[in-house]
């Protein structure tokens, strides 16, 4: 029996049951008309929404995108060495509570086009301006700096992901790891 939906919360729906969808599976092999039979809407309702696969698919990575960067914001309260740590403790613990918005925003990008690729790249550097940011504030921040933590962001998400799919390490592990690398990449003694 279809449910009646406010137009929120039946785009929120679809939205929701596409980024279940996508994480687990590759792009092509994700059908329009699956989603719209698990949400119980014809096919045209969920193009009334998102009038093509591609555009739908970008708006759920836009989405998880920018959910994970709206949890990881950083507290500047904190002492800037703990913004660090927190902020890579707030991605991590996203990545655990929400591992398909994670694998969406991450391997998606991989063998997408130019409009996925630039929605993941402007996370990455929204990313990358706040680890900045903070860093220049213990140390000069150069290019090579910059290229580090580019580099180590990249780092990142692919450890991210084989510990999703194999959690051989803790959180807490993983975590210390990826401090350590950060703090490693721009040779920051701390």
């Amino acid at each position: 029996m279809r449910t009646r939906l406010s137009t929120e919360q039946r785009r929120a729906q679809l939205l929701e049951i596409g980024a279940g969808l996508f994480a687990n599976r590759p792009y092509d092999e994700v059908w329009i008309e699956e989603v719209a039979e698990i949400a119980q809407v014809s096919r045209g309702l969920l193009y009334h929404y998102f009038p093509t696969k591609k555009e739908f698919f970008a708006e759920i990575v836009r989405g998880q995108r920018d959910r994970l960067l709206e949890m990881s914001e950083p507290d500047p309260s904190l002492p800037l060495t703990e913004q660090l740590r927190a902020g890579l403790d707030v991605y991590l613990e996203f990545a655990r509570t929400h591992p398909d918005g994670y694998r969406i925003v991450h391997r998606a990008a991989s063998g997408a086009d130019a409009e996925i690729r630039e929605i993941r790249e402007a996370g990455l550097a929204a990313n990358q301006e706040r680890i900045l940011a903070v860093l220049g504030e213990l140390m000069p921040v150069t290019d090579a700096t910059r290229l580090a933590v580019h580099g180590w962001l990249m780092f990142v998400s692919s450890v991210i992901l084989d510990w999703l799919d194999h959690q051989t390490v803790t959180q807490e592990e993983l975590l210390v790891l990826c401090v350590r690398t950060l703090l490693a990449a721009v040779d920051l003694q701390l």
